[in-house]
């Protein structure tokens, strides 16, 4: 398939539009999606405005109430329904992805999977208790409900369209609450289409879900609208931060997973071989464009060019190139203007005296994996989220040293350290700030039944999945219970 059948994804169904109750025509005229690889056309696609939010907050503020009182496992049976759909259309929706992101197809396949895992964990979180009783006080009963906020707007990034609106939309549904989602501009079929196309197939109650695609004014809207209760944002620190400071002003709980600078720390005596390849696995992966994907390879001086000779080695043989027609390792950045800033980040380590080992010279959208060696602090690629498929290596003197090197950032979302002896490895590994920490593994790792979330930059101390799902998107009511009113001095 080539992902333009007229088939489940069907563009007589939305083209030209947003999902608000059904599939309607946007507020302002629609506008073309495009291929990052060579800009060709893939299809039409609504511009939310504003008033579009409106609308559609406040048909979801209507539709939440009954959707709370549903029955927790009903719920879960549509959650469920939801993951066999869109399994049951990976073949096709696989297309998309690739064309529309970038992807290759194995990382397409990881989109659809992940997302039916989360819808499938989501289901299971519902089923979970959400009453405790506490101690009493004066004679009353009392014990804490959890109640949904109302209509959380989800704000998703375009690395991975699919997943990461999915699983805040999974999460917001499970827990009782109503959707209002603006994907990335640039990736809103999969990041919003198809996920309307499977809610609505699934059965979803009309009204719980609105789809309005556009853009930073659409996003605004969501942080303003007095319909929205909370506010889910995966993005950039400088978007998220905006998004913070928005909700802050409005009152609104927000959940910020913002980006990384994560460190892989390969320790002296660790198989080398192996921990190339978690380093070029956790570089290089959809062209390094993951908020979890290794940014700083620390490695004992004694072994650190040698480690760089074998990733640059590994370069040379990943192909670049547009994973929706031919075979490669790498697909395109998301736009060129990303591939010009990268570009500028790896000339900067050169001229301050950091050898570049393999690819660095971009072709459009086109990046080709990129090693960089003696990298210190005060250069970019040491300093900044690259946010490409370049592998910083930095050399390190001791544990203590290492340990210094990888918390220099101001992000703290993922680490991993690679060694034989695991005691040592996780000593290491808690003493650095990270809200995911693996040993013996690289730094690119998710799971539907893990709180995903960082430190610093990397958001606002908030998780997301796991037991999150419940800490995030409900909250406590406190209730007591007299057997009968008693009066007061007054």
């Amino acid at each position: 398939m080539d992902g333009s059948s007229i088939l489940f994804l069907d563009d007589a169904i939305w083209g030209g539009k947003m999902y608000s109750g059904s599939w309607m025509a946007t507020s302002a005229a629609a506008e073309d999606v495009t291929s990052p690889a060579d800009g060709s056309f893939i299809g039409k696609i609504g511009k939310g405005t504003a008033a579009d939010v409106t609308t559609a907050a406040a048909a979801a503020r209507a539709a939440q109430p009954a959707w709370e009182a549903t029955p927790a496992s009903e719920r879960a049976v549509i959650l469920c329904k939801a993951a066999d759909i869109l399994e049951a259309n990976g073949e096709e929706l696989i297309p998309w992805i690739i064309r529309e992101s970038g992807s290759t197809g194995a990382k397409a396949e990881i989109e659809v999977e992940d997302s039916a895992g989360f819808l499938r964990a989501a289901a299971d979180a519902t089923l979970e208790p959400t009453t405790q009783a506490i101690k009493s006080v004066g004679g009353r009963d009392e014990e804490l409900i959890r109640v949904a906020h109302g209509v959380v707007g989800v704000i998703s990034p375009f690395n991975f369209p699919l997943i990461l609106s999915m699983r805040a939309i999974a999460a917001a549904l499970a827990t009782g609450n109503a959707v209002v989602l603006k994907p990335d501009q640039r990736t809103p079929i999969t990041g919003g289409v198809i996920i309307a196309r499977v809610l609505e197939e699934a059965g979803l109650p009309k009204n719980l879900f609105h789809f309005v695609p556009g853009g930073a004014d659409v996003g605004s809207a969501l942080c303003e609208d007095p319909n929205i209760d909370m506010v889910s944002f995966t993005g950039s620190p400088g978007v998220g931060s905006k998004v913070g400071e928005a909700c802050g002003r409005n009152l609104k709980k927000v959940q910020l997973e913002l980006g990384g600078k994560n460190a892989i720390v390969v320790m002296d005596d660790a198989d080398m071989d192996i921990a190339a390849s978690n380093c070029a696995w956790g570089a290089w992966l959809h062209q390094g464009q993951i908020c979890m994907a290794a940014g700083i390879l620390l490695v004992p001086a004694a072994h650190a060019d040698a480690l760089a000779e074998t990733l640059a080695a590994k370069a040379r043989q990943l192909p670049v190139g547009d994973p929706f027609i031919e075979q490669c390792a790498l697909g395109p950045l998301i736009q060129e203007s990303e591939a010009k800033r990268i570009s500028e980040i790896v000339q900067d380590a050169v001229a301050k005296g950091a050898k570049l080992l393999a690819g660095g010279t971009p072709k459009g959208t086109m990046f080709p994996a990129t090693v960089l060696s003696g990298v210190i602090p005060g250069m970019r690629a040491f300093d900044e989220e690259i946010f490409g498929s370049v592998a910083v290596v930095v050399a390190y003197d001791t544990d203590d040293h290492a340990v210094q090197l990888a918390n220099l950032t101001e992000f703290g979302l993922a680490a991993g350290v690679i060694g034989k002896d695991l005691h040592r490895a996780r000593s290491l590994g808690d003493r650095l700030r990270v809200g995911h920490l693996h040993i013996n593994d690289q730094t690119v790792v998710a799971s539907p039944f893990a709180p995903f979330g960082g430190r610093g930059r990397s958001g606002n101390g908030s998780r997301i999945f796991g037991p999150a799902i419940w800490e995030e998107f409900s909250q406590w009511v406190w209730v007591t219970t007299k057997p009968i009113a008693t009066a007061y001095p007054f």
